[in-house]
């Protein structure tokens, strides 16, 4: 199978949220995605694409983020680019140490980990891109 590729651009609302986590849901779905791993994709998302909207264009509805989903035969990956500053990901606080763990924030990072297959950034002058994947084989 080669690639099947969806793209959409959207402006930096929260409220639009629920209805791109549909989105990607539905397209999962549609590509035969196991549930579980829907579930988890579903999350990972809505954190990868609110942080996108809030941290990285500071929920200008000026600034848009793309998202983009790549599936092939092995790989159901989903880009989110932001047209922020991007940040340090050294810099993070781990929200598993002691002086983390009542923090109001910090924790989704550490989430979207331990539900994907892979989770990478990309910091450019453009914007951060960061990949969500979860593997189909």
């Amino acid at each position: 199978m080669s690639h099947i590729v969806y793209e959409r651009d959207v402006i930096s609302d929260p409220e639009l949220l629920p209805e791109l986590e549909n989105y990607i849901v539905e397209i999962a779905k549609t590509h035969n995605v196991p549930e579980e791993k829907i579930n988890n994709l579903a999350l990972s998302f809505s954190e990868a694409a609110s942080n996108g909207m809030s941290h990285g264009n500071r929920l200008d509805k000026e600034k848009k983020i793309n998202i983009k989903v790549v599936i092939s035969d092995s790989e159901f990956l989903v880009k989110i680019k932001d047209q922020g500053k991007g940040f340090k990901l050294d810099e993070v606080p781990d929200p598993t140490k002691l002086e983390n763990i009542l923090k109001d924030s910090g924790r989704g990072i550490h989430i979207m980990k331990s539900f994907l297959d892979g989770l990478t950034y990309n910091i450019t002058p453009s914007g951060t891109e960061v990949s969500l994947s979860i593997s189909l084989k």
